[in-house]
């Protein structure tokens, strides 16, 4: 690949096809997650390699609960696995570990699990890795809003010093404005995935579901990526490595 590839700054993967992955070869959705799980691994670390600062992964949302108790279970177990056997070794290689989303009602061992990779990882400083865990767009938002309200409503802050930079303050994470989304599976929506975030990132989907989303497809995006024109509000932007 040109080594003068445009990388983008803060990327985002929407994680789907894990269950159509497995049906396809007759095996059960929980395998289909299990693979999901090897090649996510794969993936944090290559795109990092790659120059990505800040990646943002979604991999369970606030509706994702309504998937049944059986299949629910088995993804909080294997987070707590995951998170434990390898999300953990990304300290060592200065990543901060950060999680979006809602804490209720996830279950309480794995909010133990996500509160210490937060605390161990909290000085690291090479790249962020942000894990969408029951998130949902609306309710960041929502969120958000509530917090802005209650400091308005003990006088912290002032209803006219509010704007987008303020806004962003109170989400679950300051982080940069996303540049560049994938969700694989061919699925063509956002299924409420960092809204204000993305506003003017780059969509791409490949229809390719995630276990099979492997180095060569994640290169075939970057040059995808670089073929865009990215304009904010018609004038034209100069993406540059961060």
């Amino acid at each position: 690949m040109d080594v003068n590839i445009k990388i983008p700054n803060h990327l985002g993967i929407i994680v789907d096809g894990n269950g159509r992955w497995a049906s396809n070869r007759g095996l059960s959705r929980s395998e289909g997650h299990k693979a999901g799980a090897k090649r996510l691994k794969e993936i944090i670390k290559y795109t990092f390699s790659k120059g990505v600062r800040v990646l943002s992964i979604y991999v369970f949302s606030t509706e994702n609960f309504k998937r049944s108790d059986e299949e629910v279970n088995y993804l909080m177990e294997l987070f707590v696995h995951h998170f434990k056997s390898e999300f953990s070794k990304l300290k060592d290689e200065n990543v901060k570990i950060v999680f979006s989303g809602r804490r209720e009602p996830l279950p309480d061992k794995v909010l133990k699990i996500m509160d210490k990779l937060t605390e161990d990882t909290k000085n690291n400083d090479e790249n962020i890795l942000n894990i969408c865990m029951n998130y949902g767009g609306h309710a960041e938002i929502i969120d958000a809003t509530k917090k802005i309200s209650n400091e308005v409503l003990n006088m912290l802050i002032s209803i006219d010093s509010i704007n987008e930079e303020t806004f962003s303050k109170y989400l679950y994470n300051e982080l940069p404005p996303l540049d560049f989304v994938i969700r694989t599976s061919g699925e063509v929506r956002l299924s409420n995935f960092m809204l204000w975030q993305l506003s003017y990132s780059e969509l791409y989907f490949p229809e390719i579901y995630f276990p099979d989303f492997d180095k060569k497809a994640f290169d075939e995006a970057l040059i995808e990526y670089n073929n865009r024109n990215r304009r904010f509000g018609g004038i034209k932007y100069e993406n540059k490595n961060h």
